[in-house]
């Protein structure tokens, strides 16, 4: 059997059949509770087909974060407007960011559980890692334009991409009842507060985004 039919049409459309299958389970089930036959079974494939992309479950789960990761960056960029100063930017990407981990809320949560577990820690910390470099390269464009306060673009980037993960955390669990329009705006204004170079610039983005 060639390594090339991975790489065909129907074979992605394999793989990603099992991707989502499984991704539907691990929400349900949690990661330890679903097993490599409950993962085939829900997709209607034989257990060898499994086998033939993915050596183990836990390399299934790895290219799962690595695919939500992926999308969750997709859909930032497609957020932004590149026309827009760096400040207006970074709000949209924050409140993008918000939008999408709730639309796909079950797979985050999943992620909060399992990162507890030591053989995935750097599968997580890798995505959470080009979050803040993206963050930080826009903060460096804001600092050069006298949008962004003169700070570390490194920590400032840690700070937005924290504070993007406690507020969907909280919307997940129901610790805040605002619909995810208004958190997302919320989060939005509080990122452009903090990173402002100073007040009139951030009720100017202010004015911007309500005028926008």
């Amino acid at each position: 059997m060639s390594e090339e039919r991975r790489f065909t049409p129907q074979g992605r459309e394999r793989k990603q059949q099992l991707l989502d299958c499984a991704a539907r389970l691990f929400a349900e089930r949690g990661y330890d509770d679903t097993r490599v036959i409950d993962i085939v079974r829900e997709a209607g494939v034989a257990k060898g087909l499994f086998y033939w992309y993915f050596d183990n479950k836990e390399q299934l789960f790895a290219e799962l974060a690595d695919e939500i990761r992926l999308r969750l960056r997709r859909s930032q960029g497609e957020a932004l407007d590149p026309n827009a100063d760096a400040l207006t930017r970074i709000r949209q990407g924050a409140e993008a960011s918000l939008r999408f981990m709730a639309i796909n809320a079950p797979f985050f949560a999943l992620l909060e559980v399992e990162s507890v577990d030591r053989q995935f820690v750097d599968v997580l910390r890798q995505g959470t890692e080009v979050h803040v470099a993206d963050v930080a390269n826009l903060i460096r464009e804001g600092i050069d334009s006298g949008l962004i306060r003169d700070e570390d673009p490194v920590l400032l980037a840690r700070g937005v991409v924290g504070v993007v993960g406690m507020y969907s955390h909280f919307h997940r669990t129901g610790r805040t009842d605002l619909p995810i329009g208004e958190l997302a705006s919320f989060v939005g204004r509080f990122v452009v507060r903090t990173l402002a170079a100073d007040d009139e610039i951030a009720r100017a983005a202010d004015r911007n985004r309500r005028s926008g």
